[in-house]
């Protein structure tokens, strides 16, 4: 299948309040957000032309910005009707919403007050997803051999840009391992998270994951413990070491791209995808798709 590349597509990108046609969406080279990192994003899904989430996601996206110390100048009811705009103005209903926010090319250098804040929206189209059978194979996780940081360090409770840049540098080292994706520790050891997605672990039948001291508590992690906790799972947030994982008896990832994703090994410790898992994949599904 050819690759299609993101910068020459048909359709629409909302750009600072006006839509743009695709390829027309462009920045200049000396924009502070390429050089510095000062950007901020969200990734969100629509289902049957409905964002799920949406309010939620505008809320985190401005206060990733002010947690970066900028303002995005559009409320956060500007931007869920944009992002809603959007999704309709491309004639799509099941899709991925990429809203951005950044500094603009005002000033280069590494203090940037001067700079306006710009807000892009683009979606495109999302496609047939696995099918439940299908996903309950599990995905293949290498070690990561970067670590999230500590909070004191780095603006871990943004959904920031520049942080995904070890993310970006573990997946592909695990897809050179042949793995499809990478779990991440903390800077102390402990188990953070996937590249894109929070982790989830059974133990004795009771449901634990992380506690996010140093990456983000994700929208739809917390979707999942509240699904969980509805069918009267027990959900333990707390610090999970490697050592604990061959107690495991199923592991699971949650996050917008992933949905709920089992998982079937992580480095040489495999998982069986089990019962509670296939449950929250199944409650998951029908709760985006207004079905529960």
């Amino acid at each position: 299948m050819a690759l299609v590349p993101y910068d020459d597509r048909d359709g629409f990108i909302w750009w600072n309040g006006e839509f743009r046609p695709w390829r027309d969406a462009k920045l200049h080279v000396l924009t502070h957000g390429l050089h510095y990192a000062s950007a901020v994003f969200e990734g969100e899904r629509a289902y049957g032309g409905q964002i799920f989430k949406l309010r939620e996601h505008s809320e985190r996206l401005i206060n990733s910005g002010r947690i970066l110390g900028f303002e995005i100048p559009w409320s956060v009811e500007q931007i869920d009707a944009a992002c809603q705009e959007t999704v309709a103005k491309n004639g799509l209903t099941n899709a991925y919403v990429r809203p951005i926010a950044w500094r603009g090319a005002e000033e280069m250098g590494v203090a940037a007050q001067a700079t306006k804040v710009h807000m892009a929206i683009a979606v495109w189209e999302w496609g047939a997803y696995f099918g439940v059978e299908q996903r309950m194979k599990g995905v293949n996780l290498a070690w990561a051999k970067w670590r999230r940081p500590h909070p004191e360090t780095a603006p871990t409770a943004s959904k920031a840009t520049g942080l995904y840049m070890i993310g970006t540098m573990s997946k592909h080292a695990a897809m050179d391992e042949g793995a499809d994706d990478a779990m991440m520790l903390d800077w102390k050891g402990d188990i953070a998270e996937a590249t894109g997605a929070n982790a989830f672990f059974v133990f004795d039948g009771e449901i634990h994951t992380p506690t996010p001291t140093c990456f983000l508590d994700g929208i739809t992690r917390r979707t999942v413990m509240g699904l969980a906790r509805k069918r009267q799972m027990k959900v333990v947030e707390r610090v999970i070491k490697p050592e604990e994982l061959p107690r495991a008896t199923e592991a699971f990832l949650a996050g917008t791209a992933a949905e709920v994703t089992p998982i079937r090994r992580i480095g040489t410790q495999d998982f069986t995808p089990g019962s509670i898992t296939e449950t929250l994949m199944k409650d998951y599904e029908a709760t985006v798709n207004n079905r529960a």
